[in-house]
């Protein structure tokens, strides 16, 4: 145990004073900064800072009721972002010298219709471009326009505002016989969703690098020699584990990082009002998906490092690592993009086969839990399939650990580990 504890520890500090180690971290991190402040950094570069309003040109023309009516609207929204110019008739030179000298960014116009019916609006500017933004506030302000027109002031302002607004449907999950079976809304499914998500991206993320990291450390051994010095101060079982929880610490340690840089740009000013938008309370959480993410994520991680650390045991050079590790990250991308394209569909029939699949039964299992309807014996038997595969593939890759430890040279295939093993008689 006290072997154990030295090795887990010698691991550990070994890699996080590591130059590679510290500059991956802050590469991530800045990562993770840009992507949170991608809308702040863009606006930022436009020069978009809220506050430059575009001015477009409104034709009254024939249509004199439908332009004044849009005018009291923009009135009536001074944070729309945009400030109408009045223009009685549509002269195109008038309207394109304007344009010319700026002082107004394009103009709209509305087309002679049959009485009775709404004209086709017509934006034009020099880029052809209104705009999303824009465009979805003047298509508002138009639908409100349209219906004041077509009733002819026989809504009141209030009636009108109740006619445009979209018919809102809350989801919940039908509740068991009992009557005591899962409940949901809006806010918790959205909680667990987003949930889900930032743990099918951290099982990959941290699978794959400490994964990688435990076969890169115990091949560089091998092809160092250190290796034959190391064995006789512990046994090579005691070196497997060691590292694998070793490195397991590491990646809590990453995801603690990622984390708080993550927690601190949302809190940024800029970003809350953003995100609020979304109307996310992550206190909603249902406390079995949070419990069932963490069960998965450290059975899924021992799972897949057990494998990475009999295959870094069996290379001799790191130059064929990358070749020898590709099976395992083939595995993993598979079980992630399971996941991540299933996502809206969590009780699709791919989901359910995947879940009791040991490779990707953390990500589809967890997907199940946070976002379908799933049976409490059948997150039990994904579990009981995960554990016992577990242990299978501990044993089986402590075995080839002990003997690919021993073997130098071209990377031995499976019919040369099982003869070496009969030789060791291990």
């Amino acid at each position: 145990m006290n072997k154990l504890g030295t090795v887990i520890g010698f691991t550990f500090w070994n890699k996080v004073k590591t130059k590679a180690f510290v500059v991956t971290t802050i590469i991530f991190a800045l990562l993770v900064t840009i992507g949170v402040n991608v809308p702040y950094l863009i606006k930022l570069f436009t020069g978009d800072d809220g506050n430059n309003e575009t001015k477009i040109g409104l034709i009254y023309g024939s249509q004199s009721e439908i332009a004044l009516r849009l005018e009291q609207f923009a009135a009536s929204q001074p944070q729309a972002g945009f400030k109408l110019v009045k223009y009685e008739q549509a002269d195109e030179k008038v309207l394109a010298k304007d344009i010319e000298d700026k002082k107004i960014d394009g103009y709209l116009q509305f087309k002679d219709a049959p009485a009775g019916q709404f004209p086709q609006a017509v934006y034009t500017s020099k880029d052809g471009n209104l705009g999303m933004g824009l465009q979805s506030t003047l298509q508002s302000g138009l639908q409100i326009v349209k219906t004041q027109y077509i009733t002819k002031g026989s809504l009141s302002d209030a009636q009108v505002a109740a006619l445009n607004q979209p018919v809102q449907i809350d989801a919940q999950q039908v509740k068991g016989q009992d009557g005591a079976g899962t409940t949901g809304n809006e806010k918790q499914t959205g909680a667990n969703y987003v949930f889900v998500y930032i743990m099918i991206v951290l099982f990959w993320m941290t699978t794959m690098m400490t994964g990688n990291m435990i076969a890169s450390e115990v091949t560089s051994e091998k092809s160092s020699r250190i290796m034959e010095i190391l064995i006789t101060s512990a046994s090579p079982l005691t070196q497997m584990f060691g590292k694998i929880i070793g490195m397991f610490l590491i990646g809590i340690v990453q995801i603690v990082v990622f984390g708080a840089v993550l927690a601190i740009n949302v809190m940024l000013p800029h970003n809350r009002a953003a995100f609020s938008q979304f109307d996310i309370d992550i206190n909603q959480l249902d406390l079995s998906v949070l419990l069932y993410g963490l069960v998965f994520y450290v059975l899924g991680y021992l799972l897949f490092s057990t494998l990475f650390a009999a295959i870094g045991s069996m290379v001799s050079r790191t130059e064929d690592l990358g070749q020898a590790v590709m099976p395992i990250t083939m595995i993993s991308l598979a079980s992630f993009y399971i996941g991540t394209f299933s996502a809206s569909s969590p009780n699709s029939l791919i989901l359910k086969v995947a879940s009791y699949i040991p490779f990707t039964s953390p990500v589809s299992m967890l997907i199940r839990v946070g976002l379908g309807n799933v049976a409490m014996w059948e997150v039990g038997l994904s579990l009981l399939i995960l554990i016992v595969s577990i242990f299978l593939f501990g044993w089986l890759s402590a075995k080839i650990y002990r003997t690919g430890v021993l073997m130098y040279g071209k990377r031995p295939t499976l019919k040369e580990v099982r003869k070496a093993m009969q030789a060791y008689k291990i």
